[in-house]
């Protein structure tokens, strides 16, 4: 345990926890660098690598805006962010902090804070999940499914 505690550290890319200075994502060639993915924990990063879908860069922000916690843009280090961002190669910045009410506002926030440096911002949709019944989903997910509706293809 005490050896853990002295050799994990933050990435100096991504903010994830490593061991050393960039982690084994960040340092791979095999990573799309035009694409970062700004999700709230490390946690969340490894649920995106299961989708096995996702091949660009992550930065783990390490909470999300929460004024009730005391938690601002300056606590969660987000000029890190802007400065990773804007250091060259990023195109497009994925937000796929979680649909929580701090989540939509730490969306917002990175959101207005890159648009107009001119960086790509899309996020995560959201909706019916896969294999779900509409009877048991809540009323607010489908309104947002029904409001995000794609065209068939076919």
């Amino acid at each position: 345990m005490l050896h853990a505690l002295q050799a994990i550290r933050h990435c100096q890319r991504c903010n994830t926890f490593t061991e050393a200075d960039i982690c084994e994502r960040c340092s791979s060639p095999r990573r799309d660098p035009s694409l970062l993915c700004v999700v709230e924990t490390p946690v969340d990063m490894n649920m995106m690598e299961q989708t096995l879908t996702y091949k660009g860069l992550y930065y783990v922000l390490m909470g999300r805006i929460s004024p009730l916690d005391g938690v601002g843009p300056r606590e969660l280090g987000l000029e890190r962010l802007v400065s990773r961002v804007l250091d060259g190669g990023v195109q497009e910045v994925i937000l796929a902090t979680n649909y929580t009410n701090e989540g939509e506002a730490t969306a917002h926030y990175i959101a207005a804070m890159l648009q107009p440096k001119g960086i790509g911002v899309t996020r995560i949709a959201r909706g019916v999940p896969v294999g779900g019944e509409l009877e048991y989903v809540d009323s607010g997910t489908l309104a947002q499914a029904l409001r995000e509706r794609k065209a068939c293809g076919g």
